[in-house]
């Protein structure tokens, strides 16, 4: 077991981090949303994971995605991927570098245990949200994240027992309310918690 396994299990227990290892997570998006998402993720023991996104790093993605400066055009899949990897070398990433598209999302995440919704296109939500609704795998959502202040505003909502949605329903991204890396990341922290929280209570 890697030192921070053994150092996880020690607080939570073997079960738990069996369950966590064996674990596969789908994240749909490795912007800020999805990149930081999956950073928590490894730093609470996860290690197996599909990530898919067909974008580069930019200068302006610094201000709240899991990127460095020396990253910059670089594919957002391949960066992430050894961003994690320099948290735990024991991480297992199967990157996409490819849109997500209703044609591929099923070869994408349909063998993973729980996907995260991180995109920023409204129409690629929908297709998501609606193929794994539909299929029971249990989904983390994101909706109304933008701008800064009040971040008690940052809520999960419960639509069902597999499917959660986190953010004030309201606030999207966009010029007038930009996306900062304060409230992203709170909500790509509890989109995080939801998944552990699926995984480790599991039976």
């Amino acid at each position: 077991m890697d030192t921070l396994h053994a150092a996880l299990a020690a607080r939570i227990g073997d079960k738990r981090m069996g369950r966590i290892a064996s674990a596969r997570i789908g994240i749909a998006g490795a912007g800020g949303l999805g990149s930081n998402c999956a950073m928590h993720l490894v730093r609470m023991g996860f290690r197996r994971f599909v990530i898919a996104d067909f974008d580069r790093v930019e200068p302006s993605n610094l201000n709240r995605q899991f990127f460095f400066v020396h990253q910059v055009g670089e594919k957002k899949v391949a960066a992430l991927s050894s961003n994690l990897a320099a948290i735990n070398p024991e991480v297992e990433v199967e990157a996409h570098g490819v849109r997500v598209t209703e044609e591929n999302m099923g070869g994408l995440f349909d063998g993973c245990d729980a996907v995260v919704e991180a995109f920023d296109c409204v129409e690629a939500k929908q297709l998501l949200v609606e193929r794994y609704y539909k299929k029971g795998t249990f989904l983390v959502a994101a909706s109304g994240i933008g701008g800064w202040g009040n971040a008690d505003r940052i809520v999960t909502r419960k639509i069902n027992a597999a499917f959660y949605v986190v953010g004030d329903g309201v606030s999207e991204a966009d010029e007038v309310c930009p996306p900062l890396s304060a409230v992203v990341s709170i909500a790509a922290a509890k989109q995080a918690d939801l998944v552990f929280t699926r995984i480790v209570d599991s039976d």
